[in-house]
This record gives structure tokens, sequence and C-alpha cells, in this order.
């Protein structure tokens, strides 16, 4: 199967009545096995609805999700949390790490949540692709805020996901450290033939892409493919009312 997650007329609306918000309108979309996705739109377009409607974080108002061949809609809470465990990363803006564990503890908390067993030589390999083997001992508070990230990566790649999903996960780094952490998940997509859908606000995040999908008032609208920066930018100045 070459479609990592596959969104069917997904749509989602917050409240009831009059005061009903429609976050996402019938959205079908399929990401690509192996590719890297980044997801951009004004703020209001739905794009962390999105991500958590397509990573079983939400459940749609109507429509379904699939990961692989899994449809996510007739899960329970306790399924659909176990699939998350094993199955899916997930690399958020606040690195969301537990300040008293090392990095090692850090990065094996899913398979430990999991009852499974480490894969020593698994945890060796994405530490050293992270940039942190000689840190394991390390606790987050030893760290820059660009290694924490780099911490995350790996704890969301250690139980070998289906896709890793990032939610604005350059956007508390500075520039120079936001280009080595997006350097690093092109490179776990090309080396490792990850699967990454990244949602961002930054055009240059998303050149590192291979595909764009731009979300205008809750609908995808456009999408392009090996996006250049600037061609992402000026994409965004034209999103549904600024048409």
């Amino acid at each position: 199967m070459d479609e990592a997650v596959v969104l069917d007329a997904v749509s989602k609306v917050y409240g009831k009545g009059a005061g009903a918000v429609a976050a996402l309108r019938e959205v079908s979309v399929a990401l690509p096995r192996g590719g890297f996705t980044a997801v951009m739109g004004p703020s209001g377009s739905g794009k962390s609805t999105f991500l958590h409607c397509a990573a079983g974080l939400d459940r749609p108002t109507s429509g379904t999700v699939r990961l692989g061949g899994t449809d996510l809609s007739g899960m329970n809470e306790t399924r659909l949390t176990e699939l998350r465990r094993k199955r899916i990363g997930f690399v958020f803006q606040g690195f969301n790490l537990l300040p008293s564990l090392t990095v090692e503890q850090n990065v094996t908390l899913p398979v430990k949540l999991g009852r499974g067993r480490t894969d020593r030589a698994w945890l060796a390999e994405i530490l050293r692709r992270v940039g942190l083997d000689g840190r394991a001992g390390d606790r987050p508070a030893e760290l820059s805020g660009g290694q924490q990230q780099r911490v995350a990566i790996a704890r969301a790649l250690v139980t070998r996901p289906e896709v890793v999903f990032g939610d604005e996960p350059t956007g508390a780094l500075d520039t120079v450290t936001a280009r080595d952490v997006l350097v690093m998940l092109r490179e776990i997509v090309d080396d490792l033939g990850q699967t990454v859908v990244m949602v961002t606000h930054d055009p240059v995040a998303a050149s590192y892409a291979d595909t764009v999908l731009f979300l205008a008032d809750g609908r995808i609208v456009d999408s392009v493919s090996a996006p250049a920066a600037a061609d992402v930018a000026e994409r965004m100045t034209r999103l549904g009312a600024y048409a």
C-alpha cells in the first residue's frame, strides 16, 4: 500500500446549533508512505484539527480516517491509545520531555508504556542519527532547546512508527537550530523511508517537504510539489478571503 494516511470526506464541527464552528469541511486526501508532507494555512484554517484527526487524537464528526489499512473510526479510546503508541510518532512545538528522566529514559518511554522491550541497537542508531550519542544519561535541563527537540524526534522514532506527525516542530527554535531539525526530518524520510506529516506556519520549513497542502476555511484548496520557500510564501497570501 502506497498510502500511509487517508482522509475520506472528513469534517469536524465544534459546538452545536447557531454556535457551531466547522473546522474541517469534507477533506479528502491521501498522504504517501515514505513522503514528507507539510500542511499550511492561515490561523483558523483547520491545520491543527487536520493533524489531530489524521493522527487519531480527535474524532471526525463525519468521514473516515485510515492509518495504512486500519479504519480509525470504529475504535474506542483504549484501542486508539494503543495504536498511537505503537504506530504513530509525535513531535510538538513544546518538547514535552519529563525533566526527571534522562535522555534515554525519555526516548524509550513509549516502549515502556507499551510494555515492550527496547531494541538497544535501534536506540543507539536513532540517538546517533539525531546527534545525541554520548548524551543518553543527561537530563533535559542540561540540553539546549534544539537538543531537547532532537530527544523528542528520537522518542517519536523509537517504536518505528508508520507516521511521524509534527505540530510546528520548529516553532520554538531559532532559525539555525530550526534548520538543523528540518535537515534531520528530511534525512529520516530519505534515509529511513519514514513518513512525516508536519503542520507549520513557516514557508522555509515547508520547503523541506516533498509536498505542501494548503488549507483555508477547513478545506484543502491547493497543493504544491517540490516547494520553494518563496512560492509557498506567495501562495499563502492568496488563501481563503485573501484569494
